[in-house]
């Protein structure tokens, strides 16, 4: 792929205080951009300086919501060297949202190409800090101008990238998470497995009730019978009872998760049993009182994982590992974030220079 190069004038002043990143605050000097339309599919890559998008009023995103997104990261080595992780299943899930949406597929090989592209040019934004990295969301929407439901003619794909820190301030404490009862997140046969906005617009309302109630984070029911658990608004989550994991299996209302499709492998390799099947809420909650519940957590790239200290549905509470970080998280936290940052032997073949 050819990628010509837009340069800025005058390069933006990188933060100064890596320990004090946070999350999604900063963007970087350049992004990549590339463009499709009907008569010439994928054309124009180029990487050019991060600025604002003009856009018709009557662009049908604006007003049908068709696109896409994904996210990853790039990682700084001791030795200096950036590193990618699993940057093709990214491309893959990707593929898969466009399609639900009706929207053109992006190629993996082009998808990797163009992360490693935009990554090389902004290597110096890359933070050295212990548990920092470079943040990558990679998007596509269509920018038609026409009012009418339908696929578009034409589309963009960017990626834009922040320096990352924690992606909750309190780090890996474990946090309040409560069960929503009301509203739903995805049914089968919807775009719960999709990466795509209106998933998460339409999360917000259940995001807002529960901070209302002091809780960080919805734990979402399935859509059908509002029985079983499903995932947390911005992760999935696994539960640890009597020894054994269970999470939501991927049936088309549980978003495919890099990360959690990492944990299962590391914990498989450990020899744990992972049961990917229904769980109900009620039978977990009564695991939490009767002791068998003995760790949660949620898994995403952001995150990478967040151990939950207390579960709340209805009127009903329990309490996990009270209120501390388990050890089977503490450690599938240090040994994915080990490989990630390269502090740990890669077997599984899962990293990707950037070079």
């Amino acid at each position: 792929m050819e990628i010509r190069f837009v340069k800025r004038d005058v390069l933006k002043e990188k933060p100064s205080d890596e320990s004090k990143l946070g999350f999604g605050k900063y963007m970087t000097d350049y992004m990549f951009v590339m463009d499709w339309t009907k008569d010439e599919g994928w054309h124009d890559a180029r990487i050019e300086p991060n600025a604002p998008i003009p856009l018709d009023p009557a662009c049908v995103t604006l007003h049908y919501a068709q696109e896409t997104f994904e996210g990853l990261k790039a990682y700084r080595t001791a030795e200096g060297k950036i590193q990618l992780f699993r940057p093709e299943m990214n491309a893959k899930r990707m593929i898969n949202s466009n399609a639900r949406l009706c929207m053109p597929e992006f190629p993996v090989d082009m998808f990797v190409e163009a992360v490693k592209a935009i990554v090389k040019c902004e290597e110096d934004w890359v933070p050295h800090a212990k548990d920092t990295s470079l943040y990558i969301r990679p998007f596509m929407f269509a920018t038609e101008a026409a009012l009418g439901v339908h696929m578009a003619s034409a589309y963009k794909f960017i990626i834009i990238c922040c320096p990352v820190g924690a992606y909750y301030p309190t780090g890996l404490d474990p946090v309040k998470i409560m069960v929503e009862d009301e509203l739903v997140r995805a049914v089968k046969g919807g775009t719960g497995f999709t990466k795509c906005g209106g998933n998460y617009a339409g999360s917000i309302l259940g995001q807002v009730k529960a901070e209302k109630m002091g809780y960080t984070q919805v734990l979402w029911l399935d859509g059908e019978e509002r029985k079983y658990v499903e995932e947390v608004g911005t992760m999935n989550i696994m539960f640890k009872i009597a020894g054994e994991i269970y999470t939501a299996p991927i049936e088309g209302t549980v978003l495919p998760g890099v990360t959690r499709d990492s944990m299962i492998h590391l914990l498989r390799d450990w020899g744990y049993k992972v049961n990917e099947t229904k769980l109900s809420v009620d039978d977990l909650m009564k695991a939490g009182h009767d002791g068998t519940l003995e760790e949660v957590f949620g898994t995403g790239t952001a995150a990478v994982i967040s151990p939950v200290g207390e579960l709340r549905y209805k009127d009903d509470v329990v309490t996990i590992n009270d209120m501390k970080t388990g050890e089977l998280t503490q450690k599938l936290y240090d040994t994915l974030t080990g490989i990630q940052w390269g502090r740990l032997e890669d077997k599984y073949g899962w990293t990707v220079p950037v070079e």
